[in-house]
């Protein structure tokens, strides 16, 4: 049973999930920054100047104006965080263009690997010795030889 185990984790498949996890907890990192640090800032600065990260709307509960969304949360008000919604919801759209382009140059590559090398196209080198047998034969009967054809 210990060595089938050890079959099931060597298997390749396991591996790439194993790979593919930990590459994509490094992609996550990667993607909040550039959604938080870079595309918000932008989207802030569209819309005048407001970071919408931090909005939010108290259902529920006593908030201080003007505290942060961290401390909203903190301080145990029902809070409905649409900025963090948006924020998530922009990161999602960014993870899947990045996946797909990521799909599609992986297609591409494998397409270039299966396709076959290039034939080297027919070169013409004349007929064969059995194509200019038949046709002086074909010549000969056409002279008026009636010679029947030799028995194969």
């Amino acid at each position: 049973m210990i060595n089938e185990f050890k079959d099931f984790i060597a298997k390749g498949n396991v591996m790439d999930l194993a790979v593919g996890i930990i590459i994509g907890a490094a992609f996550t990192a990667i993607v909040n920054s550039l959604v938080g640090d870079l595309i918000n800032p932008v989207i802030g600065l569209i819309l005048g100047g407001i970071d919408f990260t931090s909005m939010y709307v108290v259902m529920a509960g006593d908030v201080p104006p003007g505290v942060g969304l961290a401390a909203a949360r903190e301080s145990g008000a029902a809070i409905f965080a649409y900025g963090a919604f948006i924020t998530a919801v922009i990161e999602f759209f960014i993870i899947a263009w990045v996946v797909f382009l990521l799909v599609k140059a992986v297609n591409r590559v494998k397409a270039t690997a299966e396709k076959p090398d290039d034939v080297a196209p027919e070169v013409h080198t004349g007929p064969s010795q059995v194509d200019v047998l038949i046709e002086i034969r074909d010549q000969l009967r056409g002279r008026g030889d009636t010679a029947p054809p030799p028995a194969q």
